[in-house]
């Protein structure tokens, strides 16, 4: 029986340059906003935390093989609910590594004494939601690949589905 694992161990080299060019984005389209790399373009009023730059970098790299399931793919499912989960782990991503003072929609629920005192210290609970969310999509479309056509003898004529 062949393992999601096993699904990314055969996967065609087209399929690894696109996660590895995809991860270099997600870390660029994240990081730059962020200011976790520094531009004259924007800036932090607090300091990155120590567990920022590891947290972008899992997240990018689930992301980028996230990205590469939809290379040229055998024929599978289309589930829209991993979709989903690739924008929410991304989204999750970017508020959870970014500046807890410089998000605006916690400054007007909080404020800026309460983004320091309650938003920053939850951040890294969004890191992990983000995590599992990317990994959970990941696996669907890993094991969307593992799924078989059944013949169109069983189905009738002009009909597929898959089990």
């Amino acid at each position: 029986m062949r393992t999601p694992t096993a699904v990314l161990l055969a996967w065609p080299l087209r399929r690894w340059l696109v996660a590895l060019a995809a991860t270099v984005v997600f870390v660029l389209v994240v990081a730059v906003p962020t200011d976790l790399v520094d531009t004259p373009v924007f800036g932090r009023e607090v300091p990155p935390t120590w567990w920022a730059w590891p947290a972008l970098l899992v997240s990018s790299l689930l992301g980028g093989l996230l990205t590469a399931t939809y290379v040229r793919a055998p024929s599978q499912p289309d589930r829209a609910s991993s979709r989903r989960g690739g924008w929410v782990g991304g989204l999750l991503t970017y508020v959870a590594v970014g500046c807890p003072v410089c998000n605006k929609l916690v400054l007007l629920a909080l404020g800026s004494a309460g983004a320091i005192a309650w938003f920053e210290p939850f951040q890294p609970v969004l890191q992990g939601v983000a995590v599992v969310v990317l990994l959970w999509a990941l696996r669907s479309r890993l094991l969307g690949e593992l799924s078989c056509r059944a013949p169109r003898s069983l189905l009738g004529e002009g009909s597929s589905a898959r089990v």
